[in-house]
């Protein structure tokens, strides 16, 4: 009779495991999709002000076509990205062609000068901060996401449910190096 008992305690134990185990591991990647979608709305956002942007510079930048046309593009892939993967990398080219533009809207006073443009410029500014932070906190669910499915004994349940470490974002080589400064008088 003890023995019964034992058993049917630890087929219990097991059971309340595993439903605790389950969902917690749903949870998570719950808050993995959710700050992905914050990602995505972000992006979606600045991909939105591009037609204004464009609209704004032609009238001004008409010889810097190849600027306009690779921020057009860009903007095409991200909207049509069929993952994130996908999203992610026409997401970050748009970020160069959107740098570029800017660098070479510096050499357009009346552009500038443009409240149109200057409003626009904030707005995205504003944006490229909200993902930076909206990419943060993806990297820190993923970074909690990972460490429960790869912690004892979350990770026998893990394995059983089929999850698998997420990869985090990672920043683009080139935003990684350092910008070249050169103080010298030779400049001026």
């Amino acid at each position: 009779m003890v023995l019964e008992y034992v058993a049917l305690g630890a087929g219990g134990a097991l059971i309340l495991s595993t439903v605790y185990y389950y969902n917690k591991i749903v949870k998570l990647e719950n808050r993995v999709d959710n700050a992905w979608a914050q990602i995505d709305v972000q992006l979606k956002k600045r991909a939105d002000l591009v037609p204004n942007l464009q609209e704004t510079v032609e009238g001004y930048m008409e010889h810097e076509r190849e600027i306009m046309d690779n921020v057009s593009e860009s903007r095409e892939r991200m909207m049509n990205a069929q993952s994130q993967e996908e999203e992610v990398q026409a997401g970050n080219e748009m970020g160069e062609a959107l740098k570029s533009l800017f660098a070479v809207a510096e050499d357009y006073p009346d552009l500038k000068a443009s409240e149109n443009f200057q409003q626009l410029q904030e707005e995205l500014s504003s944006i490229e901060n909200k993902i930076a932070y909206a990419r943060q906190h993806y990297n820190d669910a993923i970074m909690t996401f990972n460490n429960a499915i790869e912690t004892f004994p979350a990770v026998m349940f893990a394995n059983i449910f089929g999850k698998t470490e997420k990869d985090q974002l990672e920043i683009e080589t080139a935003d990684k190096e350092l910008p070249e400064v050169d103080f010298s008088d030779d400049n001026q």
